[in-house]
């Protein structure tokens, strides 16, 4: 094992952003704990990558304690140690707020809120005792710039707070040399949306396009390598959070 390389354990890496993360990492010859709650998309994210023998899988619900821990435990089974955790996973669903069902309340909460929280609890108790390592959270921008266009009020309730958490995070662990940051996507091309909402996708951001994952994963990279950055939520989002257009 290259002893220089990083450790990165990655929620939601089977696709979209979290895959683009992953296969970035690899590249650098950095090893990957990719989790997915089903083992058959982790198998066939790794077939696309190559099946690099540093891309450990670990499947799970995110939302539960014990995946979390597994995770943790995986990879410091396999690679001694963990670096950076990137909380990737998360789902999206915009309506009106008096349509959400108690289902759809329960699987946002459970996806982007517990599967935040467990998983930092963890990394910040392991990379507190080590004295370093990185915690950034995938939020939106949508949190920061509601747009009345798309009502989203619980999406933005939830992200919204892991990004004021993020900050809180971050002071608390700085004595402990561990940075917490976020970065807030705008509307970026993944499978979530199919190609004919382009057209209306690319209305809502200023410079009228959407983004691409490559888009984020350079904003990671700058925050995962970064020695005095911490408690920042970082838009990437074509200027969608500057305010009204």
């Amino acid at each position: 094992m290259n002893t220089e390389s990083k450790t990165v354990v990655i929620t939601g890496a089977s696709s979209g952003i979290g895959f683009a993360l992953a296969e970035a990492y690899l590249k650098r010859g950095d090893n990957v704990v990719g989790n997915a709650r089903t083992l058959e998309r982790l198998k066939a994210a790794a077939e696309r990558l190559g099946n690099p023998a540093n891309f450990l899988l670990v499947e799970g619900d995110i939302s539960e304690p014990a995946t979390a821990k597994r995770l943790f435990e995986r990879a410091l089974q396999r690679f001694d140690k963990v670096d950076i955790l990137i909380n990737n996973a998360g789902i999206f669903i915009a309506k009106p707020f008096t349509s959400y069902s108690a289902d759809e309340v329960e699987a946002l909460v459970n996806t982007n809120l517990k599967g935040f929280f467990y998983p930092s609890q963890v990394a910040a108790a392991h990379m507190s005792a080590r004295k370093q390592g990185h915690i950034i959270n995938i939020t939106a921008s949508i949190a920061s710039q509601p747009l009345g266009s798309v009502p989203a009020a619980l999406p933005v309730l939830v992200k919204g707070g892991i990004n004021q958490a993020t900050k809180a995070l971050a002071l608390e662990l700085a004595a402990h040399n561990v940075k917490v940051n976020a970065v807030s996507p705008g509307i970026i091309d993944t499978p979530l949306y199919t190609q004919d909402m382009h057209a209306f996708l690319e209305t809502l951001q200023p410079v009228g396009r959407i983004g691409t994952t490559q888009d984020i994963v350079d904003a990671v990279l700058y925050l995962s390598g970064s020695g005095f950055t911490t408690g920042i939520v970082l838009p990437v989002d074509g200027g969608m959070s500057s305010g009204k257009w």
